[in-house]
């Protein structure tokens, strides 16, 4: 088995596959101000729910943009383990079939989805990952990354709206009936969700007219699913798209020998 575990600014997750089945999915909080010792054991409990013993783990593949947190959790696998996770990150990148734009600026989540989506579909692809961040990710059918487009994710947006802003409370992620709210929860979703709904489709549209209309769109990430009327304007939607790349860096890096990246 390979666990995977992806990093963001906001939630630590963890995938366990099978070969190529992705058997579970968790989740917790990323806190910077919490211990090895707090992770290890959500993680052994996971395992132990699961009825998962720790030796049927052979290899843990580690993505991280949260550069406080990646030490301790390799630190924490490798004492699980015993032995050293694959670290997505520049040093392995020569071991994947990708031309990587920007190798020491990109985040390796983004990395991760352009190489699932190549191995996947194998063409043209566009993923629109809705996370901390709301990412739009280009790979062409031969494996380079075209460029990348960041916004602030849906969460993001409506904190930054709430905490920064006197008297307004902070909304449920939920389309509102119309465009022109009648109370400040609604005006507050009218704004982001509609105004993001809007956003996605016109950097679609512009993306797909910069590679002439060849282009395969993904939507991927935890908060894929929430924009309910964006859903036809994918051509598919895999949630779990950045840990099956994470895992796929783990495959790609063993069979090249490359190890791990160091501190």
């Amino acid at each position: 088995m390979t666990l995977a575990i992806d990093i963001g600014n906001t939630d630590a997750v963890f995938g366990l596959f099978e070969q190529d089945t992705l058997l579970h999915v968790w989740r917790t909080p990323a806190r910077k101000d919490a211990a090895a010792a707090h992770y290890e054991a959500t993680l052994r409990l996971w395992l132990l729910e699961a009825d998962v013993p720790l030796s049927a783990i052979q290899k843990a593949v580690l993505c991280s943009v949260v550069p406080d947190l990646t030490p301790m959790f390799r630190a924490m696998l490798t004492e699980l383990f015993g032995k050293d996770p694959v670290v997505v990150g520049p040093a392995i990148y020569p071991a994947l079939p990708l031309d990587i734009v920007s190798p020491y600026e990109i985040g390796g989540d983004l990395v991760a989805n352009a190489l699932a989506a190549y191995t996947r579909f194998g063409r043209n692809c566009l993923i629109v990952d809705f996370g901390t961040a709301l990412t739009f990710t280009a790979v062409s059918a031969t494996g380079e990354m075209l460029g990348v487009a960041i916004a602030p994710g849906l969460k993001t947006a409506i904190r930054a709206l709430f905490s920064n802003t006197a008297q307004l409370p902070e909304v449920p992620l939920e389309l509102p009936a119309s465009a022109l709210g009648q109370n400040t929860t609604h005006a507050i979703q009218a704004g982001i969700m509609l105004g993001y709904e809007g956003l996605v489709r016109s950097m679609i549209a512009r993306i797909r007219a910069e590679l002439n209309n060849d282009c395969f769109v993904i939507g991927t990430g935890g908060l894929v699913h929430t924009i309910s009327t964006l859903q036809a304007d994918f051509d598919e939607v895999v949630p779990n798209l950045t840990l099956t790349g994470v895992k796929l860096i783990g495959e790609r890096v063993s069979m090249v020998g490359q190890i791990a990246e160091p501190l």
